[in-house]
Formats: structure tokens, sequence, C-alpha cells
């Protein structure tokens, strides 16, 4: 997995690239720190270039929603194709909220 973070105001863009699988799960605990920077608001996972995500990943992924609410923020996944797509379907990732 590659990702690169633009900033602006409150909002952060974070475009994925690659596979995102278990041994991404130091990345994603970084991400979780954008949380605890003062004015965050919204972050935006950018999939559209992510070619597979494994059962691990989403879990991860699940993580920084629940961080993001937490927080006051949210979370918005944007570009969702193919594979990826059709696991967030078939966990209904976007009606599920804890």
């Amino acid at each position: 997995m590659q990702h690169n973070i633009q900033a602006s105001a409150g909002d952060r863009l974070v475009a994925i690239s690659g596979r995102i699988t278990s041994r991404d799960y130091d990345a994603f605990k970084g991400l979780l720190s954008m949380f605890d920077e003062a004015g965050v608001q919204r972050v935006v996972f950018d999939l559209s270039q992510v070619e597979f995500i494994d059962s691990s990943a989403l879990g991860m992924i699940m993580l920084v929603r629940d961080k993001a609410k937490s927080k006051g923020a949210t979370l918005t996944l944007q570009g969702v194709k193919g594979q990826v797509k059709r696991l967030m379907d078939v966990v209904k990732f976007d009606q599920t909220a804890n």
C-alpha cells in the first residue's frame, strides 16, 4: 500500500493505491493520528487506485471510521470499485456504524 495525504483547512484527502493487507497495519495506525490534529473534521479515503483489500484491511478501515466518529469527524470513502466495492457491499460498510 502506498498513500499520500493532502491537507486543507479541516479536511484530509488520503489517496491510497496498491494492495491493502494486514501488512499495512502500522501505516493505518499512523493514519489514526490525523484525528488528533486540531481542527480535522473530515477525512476522505480515495480508494480509486486500490486493486485489492483483505479482511484485515477492512477491519483497519473500520478502526479509522470509529476513531473519526469518536473525535466528532467523518470518514468518507470515494472511488471504491472492483473487488474492493464487492467486499464493501458484502459487509454493508456504508450502513454499518458503531
